[in-house]
């Protein structure tokens, strides 16, 4: 049995170019299809947030219009209400890289809010790549890479394969005229390598011990990655 951590945002909303507050937080089925793969496994998760507090459901995630109707929605709601490590998280000030045999973060806006510019996140995630260890990241949550640089300002992640919601994905979904700034964009400026799949389509890329998933269809495909590498 491996120990993952699972990395989440603290926030219930992203702050838009205007200075509204977008209501948002985690996407559930990021946090859902992994969970429920890894724990079928016999694996063991802990979640960190920002202090410890605990994280936000973005509600849009829990509507039938994602889900695939009503029915969906109330088994993800149900899925969602049944993981108690949701309801106790630890510090992620308090969390070691090294006390765990992966590491998760899921997205979801919240993540754009917090862990984009979350210092002890961008060590936890540089140490964490750096490991060698399984580190996986999906949708939004490539948005904490942007705080994990090296001794000399660069980004740790310069130079990675990296999928991540792109600036399409954004503008379809209707915020991305709304943002201050865009992931896809911000990303590629700090020298990641992002891949850009098909809009709103599972798509996974491997760069070594690193896992990335471009949007929530890609969660369920990236945790079958993530559980390779802990075979």
């Amino acid at each position: 049995m491996s120990k993952i951590l699972f990395v989440m945002t603290g926030v219930d909303h992203w702050t838009l170019a205007d200075g509204t507050k977008h209501p948002t937080g985690f996407w559930a089925e990021e946090v859902i299809a992994p969970y429920e793969a890894l724990k079928a496994a016999g694996h063991e998760i802990v979640v960190a947030t920002p202090g410890g507090v605990v994280p936000t459901v973005d509600a849009g995630s829990l509507s039938p219009e994602v889900n695939g109707g009503q029915d969906g929605a109330d088994k993800a709601a149900a899925a969602l209400a049944s993981i108690s490590e949701i309801k106790n998280p630890i510090r992620l000030e308090d969390a070691r890289p090294a006390d765990y045999d992966a590491v998760y973060y899921p997205g979801g806006h919240g993540p754009m809010e917090d862990l984009a510019g979350n210092a002890v996140s961008g060590r936890l995630l540089a140490d964490a790549l750096r490991s060698g260890k399984p580190l996986a990241v999906v949708c939004h949550g490539p948005a904490a890479l942007l705080a994990a640089t090296d001794a000399d300002g660069s980004n740790a992640f310069a130079g990675r394969k990296v999928a991540a919601f792109t600036n399409a994905e954004e503008m379809q979904a209707g915020l991305g005229g709304k943002a201050k700034w865009l992931l896809e964009t911000r990303l590629v400026e700090a020298g990641v390598d992002v891949q850009v799949g098909e809009p709103w389509a599972p798509h996974v890329v491997v760069d070594g011990n690193l896992v990335t998933g471009q949007n929530p269809s890609s969660s369920a495909p990236l945790a079958v990655e993530l559980l390779k590498k802990l075979a």
